[in-house]
């Protein structure tokens, strides 16, 4: 989760070590946010190194035009990280990437500014799009879906206990008016939530989930880890961070995976060339330091997991 100019992202120097930067390498930062990881891997780069950044938000391509436009080392993708092998293509780093970066979730840039929807905290307009320029806006889901569906997305994507119950209170209050902005949204929720964790806003697991919706975020997250397999070069390291459960779930379980290889019937002598095991596990999952969930309370729930490209 990338942080404002003035902090340092969340599990930032185990992030950059995750990442074992040598100085000519080839990395991607697959979400810029507003550069704190791109600007560290620059400095770590000699001028033969290169660094792809790739970042849906319109305001994040422009902040890196801004802050790289004179390093030819740097170059910027508008897309989803879900397009990493076409992105690596089109830049001749396919198969020849020595590192890929994932801070996964939404920004600090995108909660703090109430026009863009995705806090409770600051009442705004419904958004929560990635990119504001394309796809339907959080209003407009909630404007057209069926109770039914709202309740499917907020107990998938937000593990919510009375999704049934919030869907049906959204669909009786948009009878009434549309539901626009964050405000409403969130006093729709918590009047129909009657228990939640303490600590937490009653809105957090529906609004969690209906930016996961909209944005596709978690099979955008599928298909970039897939494609990794393809953009790594021997050595390469995929380093990962996640905020919640069903992030993490997802690139454990990859990982996992990759590092096992081809399942055979028990019993069944393989090599471990037969076994086609691509990926290695680096270490254990990190966590963050009491110290900094203290001073960023956003870090509290962030994992971060680090796997190695196998020859």
């Amino acid at each position: 989760m990338a942080q404002t100019d003035t902090h340092l992202p969340v599990l930032f120097h185990e992030a950059l070590e995750a990442l074992n930067i040598i100085p000519d390498g080839i990395y991607i930062d697959g979400t810029f946010g507003r550069g704190g990881h791109s600007r560290a891997i620059l400095k770590a780069l000699d001028m033969s190194g290169r660094l792809l950044g790739i970042d849906k938000d319109p305001e994040a391509i422009e902040c890196a035009r801004g802050m790289f436009v004179a390093d030819e080392r740097f170059e910027i993708r508008q897309g989803s990280f879900a397009e990493l092998e076409r992105f690596a293509y089109a830049a001749g780093f396919a198969g020849r990437v020595n590192g890929v970066l994932l801070d996964l979730g939404v920004s600090s840039p995108q909660l703090d500014r109430a026009e863009r929807g995705f806090s409770f905290l600051n009442d705004g307009p419904l958004d929560m799009r990635m990119d504001n320029r394309s796809g339907i806006s959080a209003a407009d889901w909630l404007k057209a879906a069926e109770a039914d569906e709202m309740a499917q997305v907020f107990k998938a994507y937000g593990e919510e206990r009375f999704a049934r119950r919030i869907a049906r209170a959204i669909v009786e209050a948009r009878a009434e008016q549309p539901v626009e902005t964050t405000r409403r949204l969130a006093e729709i929720v918590a009047a129909a939530n009657p228990s939640w964790e303490k600590g937490k806003h009653p809105a957090t697991r529906c609004f969690q989930a209906i930016r996961i919706h909209i944005n596709r975020e978690l099979d955008d997250l599928k298909a970039c880890l897939d494609q990794s397999l393809q953009v790594l070069a021997p050595g390469g390291r995929l380093a990962v961070i996640s905020f919640h459960s069903l992030e993490d779930r997802i690139v454990k379980r990859f990982m996992r995976d990759a590092e096992r290889g081809d399942r055979f019937p028990a019993g069944i002598p393989v090599t471990e060339q037969q076994r086609n095991s691509r990926l290695a596990l680096i270490g254990k999952a990190t966590k963050p330091s009491r110290r900094e969930v203290e001073q960023n309370p956003r870090a509290r729930s962030a994992v971060l997991r680090v796997a190695e490209r196998k020859p």
